[in-house]
This record gives structure tokens, C-alpha cells and sequence, in this order.
């Protein structure tokens, strides 16, 4: 069984309170993560402006890819004063060490199926020292929906690469931590940590909230500061940060 059902994947449907957790989760992390003075950060993540917007009321100059293999869906949520916008299929527009930082959020490297190709560009357009925050699908998921589709024989599969169809006809690339890791050094980055974005089940997160719904916060809390790096065991997505040396 998928750790969450194939139809709330994208959001939407009945697990309102765990995608209102997760986003809160990513959001606080993203705050933890950002750099601490007034920085020039890539956004490639497709967010509809939801990053891009954050970094840029955090006081950073963002330049925001609108279609990187693929396009945003549905409006922009990012005030256009403070956000770039450049409309692009790869990095050949930035110039070599010319980013603080990159985000690629929202699975961008697992939509992206020549994620080595993208990491590769990410690491070239960072300056040394900066940071890359990327997520990506877990293997964990891609196993899962393989499952549910009845794929057994992919499932028995023991390639380095897992590429999972999904019932829409699109194609995802998923991840282990150590897949993740090997993807990240082999583009010459110095991984700082991956991470399982949530262990959270959407079960706990709504008995909690109808509980308090006050207690959102104590939530987010708890999920990021429980180490568990490495771990890939559960949790439909994993998030890593990455320096370039």
C-alpha cells in the first residue's frame, strides 16, 4: 500500500491537514536553511512562487526558473518586484560561480531524468562555498506505486536507476539516501546531510490537529529537529544540502 494514496500525491483530495503540515515543514526548513545575509539564490523547484517568494521576503535577490523541463502550474504566488523570472529548459543562461544558492524543491531532480546532467549545471553556477537544497522522490514511493500498479517484475529489478511510471503517464526518477548522496559528489558537491523530508504519517498529523489545531507548530517542531540522517526507510520524499567546495 502507498505510504499516502496516489491521488493525494499532487495535494489535493481528503489529506488537507497533512499537506498543510508538510508545506509548513518545508517552509521552516527552508528558513533554517537560507542563507544568513542578503544572497543571490537560483529557485528551479516550479513552485508556482512559493519559494522564491520566501527567499525574497527573507531579503534575497531570486532568480526564478518558470520552466525547467517543465512548466509551473496554475498562478504565480511571488511578488514580480522581487523575483526574477527566467523562462529556460537548463542553466546555460547563468554564468559559471554566479549563485549563492540553489533551490530545487518540489521533486525537480526526479522530474528532471537526467538528474546528473542538472546537478552537474547546479554545481557549475555555484560560487565555492555555496548551497544547493535539493528533493527528490524516495525509492520508498517508487516502490510503492509500483506496488499498487501491480509491477511486480520492475519491483525485482535491481538497477541503479528506478524510474516509475505514475497513473497519469509521467515518469519519475526515485532515490535512495545513498543514490542521492553518490549523485551529489559525483557533481563535485560535499553533501552536508539527506534527509526523509517527513516520517510524520498523515494519520498521526490529523489525530494531532483535531486534536489542537494550536499544535501545527509543536508539529513542524518535532519533525525537523529529530535527526535522521540517512534514513530512507519511510517517507514519500528525501531532501538534501549541499556545498560546493
Amino acid at each position: 500500500m502507498l505510504p499516502i494514496p496516489a491521488e493525494e500525491l499532487n495535494g489535493s483530495g481528503t489529506l488537507g491537514p497533512y499537506w498543510t503540515f508538510y508545506h509548513a515543514v518545508v517552509a521552516e526548513q527552508l528558513n533554517r536553511w537560507l542563507p544568513k545575509s542578503p544572497s543571490t539564490i537560483l529557485d528551479m523547484s516550479c513552485g508556482r512562487g512559493r519559494w522564491a517568494s520566501q527567499a525574497a521576503k527573507a531579503g534575497h535577490r531570486v532568480i526564478e526558473m518558470v520552466d525547467f523541463r517543465r512548466s509551473a502550474e496554475g498562478p504565480l504566488l511571488h511578488d514580480a518586484s522581487k523575483v526574477r523570472q527566467v523562462r529556460a529548459d537548463d542553466l546555460r543562461f547563468l554564468p559559471d560561480s554566479s549563485m549563492d544558492a540553489v533551490l530545487a524543491e518540489e521533486r525537480a531532480m526526479s522530474v528532471e531524468l537526467m538528474a546528473e546532467s542538472a546537478v552537474s549545471d547546479i554545481a557549475r553556477v555555484l560560487r565555492p562555498g555555496g548551497r544547493a537544497l535539493i528533493c527528490v522522490d524516495s525509492l520508498v514511493l517508487g516502490m510503492a506505486i509500483l506496488a499498487e500498479q501491480n509491477y511486480w517484475a520492475h519491483l525485482r529489478q535491481t538497477g541503479e536507476v528506478m524510474l516509475v511510471p505514475w497513473p497519469d503517464g509521467s515518469i519519475t526518477r526515485c532515490f535512495s539516501s545513498g543514490q542521492l548522496r553518490e549523485l551529489l559528489t559525483e557533481a563535485g558537491l560535499e553533501v552536508e546531510w539527506v534527509r526523509s523530508r517527513t516520517v510524520l504519517s498523515p494519520s498521526t498529523v490529523d489525530h494531532v490537529l483535531a486534536a489542537d489545531s494550536r499544535a501545527l507548530t509543536w508539529l513542524v517542531n518535532t519533525e525537523l529537529d529529530a535527526h535522521r540522517d540517512d534514513d530512507d526507510t519511510v517517507g514519500i520524499h528525501l531532501v538534501a544540502s549541499a556545498r560546493r567546495v
